[in-house]
C-alpha cells in the first residue's frame, strides 16, 4: 500500500494550500516547483504518472477529456482529483485531500477520477 503523492497544477498552488498538505507529511509537490509552467495539460497528466503522482486540478473539463482519451488508448495515468475552484475555502480543500489520501492509496488512484466535492458533502 502506497500513500498519494500530490502534483498540483498551475490551478491549484496556492503555498498555503501546499504547505498545510505538507505540515501533515504529504509528498506533494507543484508545477511551478518542477518548471513545469505551460506545458500542456496532457504533458502534466505524462509527467504525473511518470513520477507516479495524482494530478490534482481545477482544469475539469480537459482533464475529463484526457481521463477518457487515456482509458481508450488502453494508457494508464496516476489519478485525478478535479477539484471546482472558488467554491471552497483553502481549509475545506485541505480537508477534502486528506480525506482521499485518508481513504485511499496510490493503486487505487491509478485510472480513477475523483472529485474533491464528493469528499466534502459530510464535513
Amino acid at each position: 500500500m502506497t500513500k498519494i503523492k500530490l502534483y498540483m497544477d498551475e490551478d491549484m498552488m496556492a503555498h498555503s494550500l501546499v504547505n498545510a498538505l505538507r505540515s501533515r507529511g504529504i509528498d506533494v509537490t507543484t508545477v511551478l516547483e518542477e518548471n513545469r509552467e505551460g506545458f500542456s495539460d496532457e504533458a502534466q497528466l505524462r509527467w504525473a504518472t511518470h513520477e507516479s503522482r495524482t494530478i490534482c486540478t481545477a482544469n475539469i473539463a480537459d482533464f475529463v477529456q484526457l481521463h477518457i482519451q487515456f482509458i481508450e488508448t488502453n494508457e494508464a495515468h496516476s489519478g485525478i482529483i478535479l477539484i471546482t475552484q472558488q467554491q471552497y475555502s483553502i481549509g475545506d480543500y485541505l480537508r477534502g485531500l486528506m480525506k482521499i489520501i485518508s481513504s485511499r492509496d496510490a493503486e487505487d488512484m491509478v485510472n480513477q477520477v475523483q472529485f474533491l466535492g464528493d469528499y466534502l458533502r459530510n464535513l
